[in-house]
């Protein structure tokens, strides 16, 4: 299922504001490749390009290539809606539908993508999905009950439930722990662990230790000043770019200098 994603010369663009420029990288399949950097520095806008959720915003546009397994994500033709089914995305607050239930929290992706499925295939494939998002024993006995009162570890695993309900190839993380305690952020990231046998995984984080402890690869975004574009400093296997980086500035952002 998981697949590569290559991208060439990516500039991105709110209006006539070029937010993040010239990026070029590779992410190779079933793999967790973390995003760094400080605050503004175009991090989670560059990923939203990987599954267009950028161009939602009026006036974002982007230039270069995103590539998956080769296709052009931006190529002429490509329906966005489609390739958001190949490309989920998990958000820094959970974000279950509030009145709707478990259940159909988990089934709302493949009820908005019209997909015609009978009542033992969608039993089938909420029991799945809640067992890949390691949420299934805690809840199988209250699927009819409201997905917002779950906690806030569970509601994430939730939402992680939901996005690979669809059978993507790529899951995008927006600081998916940010707004979790720490018990809850070990479970998100044990899941991480078992989930990139099956994904793609890129997440973005602001916790350093985090991107140690859960990626093969990391990149380090920066930004010269207020105004300027985001761009990427160094991308390497993380072992590396936390012991050894070949940039200063990445150097100084991973021993606490700044940031």
């Amino acid at each position: 299922m998981s697949k590569s994603i290559e991208v060439n010369d990516l500039n991105v663009y709110y209006g006539d504001f070029l937010a993040v420029e010239g990026v070029n990288m590779r992410i190779e399949p079933r793999t967790v490749t973390a995003f760094i950097g400080p605050s503004g520095c175009g991090k989670s806008t560059f990923l939203r390009t990987l599954n267009r959720m950028h161009e939602v915003i009026p006036g974002a546009r982007v230039a270069g290539e995103v590539l998956l397994d080769g296709d052009d994500l931006y190529g002429p033709g490509v329906d966005p809606v489609a390739v958001r089914r190949q490309v989920g995305m998990v958000f820094q607050r959970p974000n279950p539908f509030p009145t709707m239930s478990i259940k159909e929290n988990v089934l709302a992706g493949v009820r908005l993508n019209n997909k015609r499925i009978s009542k033992s295939d969608a039993s089938d494939l909420v029991e799945s999905s809640l067992r890949g998002a390691n949420l299934w024993n805690e809840v199988k006995d209250r699927l009819d009950k409201p997905g917002g009162g779950l906690s806030g570890g569970q509601q994430q695993r939730l939402c992680i439930a939901r996005a690979i309900a669809v059978s993507p190839q790529v899951l995008l993380m927006d600081e998916p722990c940010s707004a979790l305690d720490p018990i809850s952020t070990y479970a998100i990231e044990e899941l991480i662990g078992e989930l990139k046998s099956e994904y793609t995984i890129v997440i973005v984080t602001h916790n350093m230790q985090q991107a140690s402890r859960v990626s093969e690869r990391t990149a380090f975004f920066n930004i010269d000043g207020p105004g300027t574009p985001g761009r990427l400093i160094e991308f390497n296997d993380t072992g590396a770019l936390f012991t050894t980086p070949t940039v200063q500035a990445t150097e100084d952002y991973v021993s606490g200098r700044f940031g």
